[in-house]
């Protein structure tokens, strides 16, 4: 049975409802990476029915991401949907750098296309506003590359309510990008109804929120001092406690759905109103292949408003 397509935006392009994000492959804060088995995952992820391939320009510092894509499915190019990203790059020291200046977006948009080996990017993000240039001046530079047949659509990621107005009256929006989960809801009240009304895709990261809500880490679990999830307050005390709470009830839940707590929970997520897809990260073909079963099924209002239930409880002070 083939997944089901979802429209992105006002587009005629078709994408499925989850996606494969493609940050892991790079290699540059997943440790194990290799270039068989990056190559294996993406070709796992098609296998499974996904053809919504998510990378940028400052995936690897090389465009080892991009260069990955071409290799295991240029052969396949007119079966899939790339989303990419311009407007952070990498300084000679290796920091990320935003610069939302429309020629370097333009330069980017450009070596991406060559290392994707692809004539047209059918979705290109600015990847984050860059604070020293307004959004709309970054948007100048889609409008030329939509004009140019260097793109198919325009999109957003990490931005405000104002800035995703400001970029929109100057070049339509057809989705945008920001983090999204059961315990990170916070476009529920701006972004998202602005999406719903404008028409534009909302494609979410973060789903599984680092594997928090895919239950890979016990309440006893102590991540090391160099791992990055120290940063998120998700993972530390009381809220680790009340996160680890509804666990708890979302693995009781999937034991009687008979999933998995990782489909549960993308189930969850493609099926609020206003998401089209939820993007999961992999660098080894059982993590993608695991997470495109969500895409099979959907879960009944019943389970829908027991997961509701769970997490309200989760939210009380």
């Amino acid at each position: 049975m083939l997944p089901e397509l979802r429209t992105l935006g006002a587009t005629d392009i078709r994408v499925t409802s989850i996606a494969m994000g493609c940050w892991p492959i790079a290699g540059i804060t997943t440790q194990g990476v290799t270039k068989p088995r990056s190559l294996a995952t993406l070709q796992a992820a098609f296998d499974a029915g996904i053809n919504f391939f998510d990378t940028a320009y400052c995936y690897g510092y090389e465009g080892e991401s991009d260069r990955l894509i071409t290799e295991a499915l240029g052969h396949v190019r007119d079966k899939i949907v790339i989303a990419s990203k311009g407007g952070i790059q990498w300084s000679a020291d290796r920091v990320q750098v935003k610069d939302g200046r429309p020629e370097t977006i333009v330069r980017q948009c450009e070596e991406s296309l060559q290392r994707l080996g692809t004539d047209v990017i059918d979705l290109y993000y600015l990847h984050g506003p860059d604070p020293q240039v307004p959004v709309e001046i970054s948007a100048e530079a889609f409008v030329r590359l939509f004009e140019q047949g260097k793109i198919r659509s325009a999109g957003l990621s990490n931005a405000t309510l104002e800035q995703l107005s400001a970029f929109h009256r100057v070049c339509p929006l057809s989705a945008y990008q920001p983090r999204y989960n059961m315990v990170q809801r916070e476009i529920e009240q701006s972004q998202l109804p602005w999406c719903r009304e404008n028409h534009v895709s909302c494609i979410v990261y973060w789903p599984l929120m680092k594997g928090l809500l895919a239950g890979h880490y016990p309440r006893e679990h102590l991540f090391p001092p160099t791992d990055s999830r120290h940063k998120y307050a998700v993972f530390q005390g009381q809220e680790w406690q009340r996160n680890q709470d509804l666990l708890d009830e979302l693995k009781a839940i999937a034991r009687r759905c008979e999933l998995s707590v990782a489909r549960l929970v993308l189930q969850w997520t493609i099926q609020q109103a206003g998401i089209t897809s939820a993007l999961c990260g992999a660098h080894r073909p059982e993590q993608i292949q695991e997470n495109a079963f969500a895409m099979a099924g959907k879960l009944n209002h019943e389970t829908l408003m027991e997961i509701e239930s769970a997490i309200a409880r989760r939210d009380l002070p």
